[in-house]
């Protein structure tokens, strides 16, 4: 599950809300809102409510999700960096590309496995038509 789809879990408000203090809108080419007119989108008039959300454990999940999704992204950064020191014949970017090959590579098989399973559970749902 990706952060967009779990926000689809909570409320339009707090859905909002997450987005605007994250800055993870999706038309990024928009400036992002100041507080007061992001307080008007939402029709409240203090963010007090979003504060007592924050600590709450759906929030701090959602905030996972983000914070997983950030790692993808600097993994993919730090490896072409690695990646580039090490055809330049770096020894500890060489060594550190072949572990991070390691971690990439069964970290893929299971990317692939939960792929399986989704063809998998999508066929069987196929297997319960009525053709007649």
């Amino acid at each position: 599950m990706n952060i967009y789809e779990a926000l689809q879990n909570v409320s339009y408000k707090k859905q909002e809300y997450f987005k605007w203090k994250h800055d993870i809108r999706f038309n990024q080419s928009i400036p992002k809102k100041s507080e007061e007119e992001f307080l008007k989108v939402v029709d409240l008039k203090s963010l007090n409510t979003f504060h007592r959300w924050e600590r709450t454990q759906e929030y701090k999940n959602l905030l996972l999700l983000l914070l997983e999704s950030k790692v993808a992204n600097d993994f993919d950064e730090i490896y072409r960096v690695v990646t580039d020191k090490a055809k330049e014949g770096d020894e500890k970017s060489i060594r550190l590309f072949l572990s991070m090959q390691k971690d990439i590579q069964s970290n893929a098989k299971l990317a692939a496995q939960t792929f399986t399973s989704v063809e998998d559970e999508e066929d069987t749902e196929d297997d319960d038509l009525d053709l007649s």
